[in-house]
């Protein structure tokens, strides 16, 4: 099946009932037929449903569709994107251990690597996301994972995950990709040798603003890793929101279709515009790395940002002007979204640190949404001017 049939037929198996739309299994716990059932169960001798922070069949099913898509051998779904990043990293390193990491990563992300890993004695390398050279000399003997976004959380940078993953592999280090920001539908980091990927469900596979959570995709023995870990310490999705999300599946690969036209359009007519300074869209040929963002993706994904002349002043007043763009630190979202990154989601960083990832003063990131283009632009455009 192709990937838009898969994602609108891959269900969890029907109830008595033969209900055509899945229903929605809000239970905690689940009943069996003997003593001898419950204790194979729990032994892992029987497949079986227990309890709903280990497994639900609507968490199932979310997973299943999301491996797919992927071309992953197993998954695990988690209740925010943070708690995917987390239940990670908790479930593969330990004390001592040492991560290396693209320093252009998510803002919370960055914390977990500065602020609480080194509580448990894990030390993360930063090296610059397009000096691969770098990266490898970086490599110790205590280095175990290697972690990049791409793209780059807000600068849309791309890394080539060809060349890192073959780091990777000749160091014998596991190669973990956030592919938030391109989803399967733009990339499969898994076809450049990704060992594992990581996703916040929360943006583009909700696509609405509604419900959060997180998805972790790889070989079986790394996910049952995670698995072990991540059952008992607890941070599981609710039976809702894996069931909103995996219904908000089968529409994702019309919404990204939509999202990577708006956001090309967008990039090229900001472009044009004598208020911004530069703007970075991967598919537009002035992207730094747009050979490699053209080689390794078949969409240039929904993220644009630019920089507003005049600084961080003209970006809040830009912010100002807006009428129809949604203010707020989400992305992926139908409607349309725009960002200040240097007052808003990475404000908590030292000014050298946001220069260093490529956040100027002015830089703004939109969200192109689903509305028609030449209101996005309108709004977009007032604003400018």
């Amino acid at each position: 099946m192709k990937t838009e049939t898969k994602l609108v037929r891959t269900q969890a198996e029907r109830s008595s009932f033969k209900e055509h739309s899945v229903p929605l299994y809000m239970t905690s716990s689940y009943i069996f037929d003997s003593a001898e059932q419950m204790a194979a169960t729990f032994n892992d001798e029987e497949d079986g449903y227990i309890y709903s922070r280990y497994s639900n069949p609507n968490v199932t099913e979310f997973g299943d569709k999301v491996a797919e898509l992927e071309g992953a051998e197993a998954s695990w779904v988690t209740s925010s994107g943070m708690s995917a990043i987390f239940s990670t990293f908790g479930a593969l390193i330990e004390n001592g251990d040492e991560i290396l990491s693209s320093r252009s990563v998510f803002g919370s992300t960055h914390r977990l690597f500065t602020e609480i890993f080194p509580k448990w004695g894990i030390k993360t390398n930063y090296v610059p996301f397009d000096r691969l050279d770098l990266w490898e000399a970086a490599i110790t003997d205590k280095t175990k994972i290697l972690y990049l976004e791409t793209p780059t959380n807000p600068g849309v940078d791309i890394i080539d995950m060809e060349k890192a993953g073959e780091i990777a592999k000749k160091h014998n280090l596991i190669f973990v990709v956030d592919n938030c920001f391109a989803t399967p539908i733009n990339q499969r980091p898994i076809d450049f040798g990704a060992d594992l990927v990581i996703h916040s469900a929360t943006k583009y596979f909700d696509g609405q603003g509604r419900a959060m959570g997180g998805v972790i995709l790889g070989a079986d023995k790394l996910i049952s890793e995670i698995q072990a870990f991540a059952r008992h310490t607890g941070p599981s999705i609710s039976p809702f929101n894996a069931w909103v999300l995996s219904k908000s599946l089968e529409t994702l690969s019309l919404r990204v279709e939509k999202h990577n036209a708006n956001a090309f359009e967008l990039a090229s007519r900001l472009e044009a515009h004598s208020q911004v300074q530069f703007v970075k869209y991967p598919f537009l040929e002035s992207h730094p790395q747009y050979e490699i963002a053209k080689r390794q993706m078949s969409g240039g994904g929904g993220l644009v940002t630019f920089e507003i002349k005049g600084g961080l002043e003209k970006g809040r007043e830009f912010l100002n002007k807006l009428k129809m763009l949604s203010l707020t630190a989400n992305l992926g979202d139908s409607r349309s979204i725009a960002t200040h990154p240097a007052s808003t989601t990475h404000s908590k960083l030292t000014e050298e640190d946001r220069l260093s990832v490529g956040i100027t003063p002015g830089l703004i990131r939109i969200s192109a949404g689903l509305e028609h283009i030449d209101d996005i632009w309108s709004d977009i455009e007032n604003a400018l001017s």
